[in-house]
């Protein structure tokens, strides 16, 4: 009798360990959901990442969590760094800005013009890439383009930072 009780206290308690020991197929997923792969290409990174921010596919995805330029410290920031340049294009969901040519008078024979690429509306350096182009005319229709002195890029940028720190700041003070 007594090997019976056993039999059976065994045959009750088997089930429950082997059901305790089983893999937890849901955990498995979640763990594989958090280990995101990083896209070493930055060309493609930054493609996918216009792609999910861009307003054509917020609408095709049915998606309503669209930040709008007016909430984008960075993007304000460089429109009122630039502001006194007219500009050419300014393309929110695209992440671009370019002005057109300027020149500091009507004789000067030489002219500016300042792009700049949205990376990511993260408040960084490496959220944005300011280029320059500087076009040198010497006659009628003799025009050379350049690209811009990397530091007055860099001027620009660290300027673009700066604001956008100042309107992060006061936005903050409003709160």
């Amino acid at each position: 009798m007594l090997k019976n009780i056993k039999n059976f206290t065994i045959i009750l308690i088997l089930p429950f360990i082997l059901v305790s020991c089983a893999k937890d197929k849901n955990a498995q997923e979640d763990t594989v959901l958090k280990k995101k792969r990083f896209e070493p290409n930055m060309e493609k990174r930054i493609k996918e990442e216009v792609e999910k921010k861009s307003i054509f596919s917020m609408i095709s995805k049915g998606s309503g969590n669209y930040e709008f330029a007016t909430s984008n410290v960075l993007w304000r920031a460089t429109l009122k760094t630039i502001d006194f340049i007219p500009l050419q294009s300014a393309n929110y969901s695209g992440g671009l800005v370019i002005t057109d040519w300027y020149s500091n008078s009507l004789t000067s024979k030489e002219s500016l013009k300042i792009e700049v690429r949205f990376y990511s509306s993260e408040l960084s350096s490496n959220s944005f890439e300011v280029k320059s182009y500087k076009k040198i005319c010497s006659g009628e229709n003799r025009c050379q383009t350049k690209k811009g002195d990397p530091a007055f890029n860099s001027e620009i940028k660290n300027r673009i930072i700066t604001e956008a720190r100042k309107i992060s700041l006061s936005k903050t003070k409003k709160n």
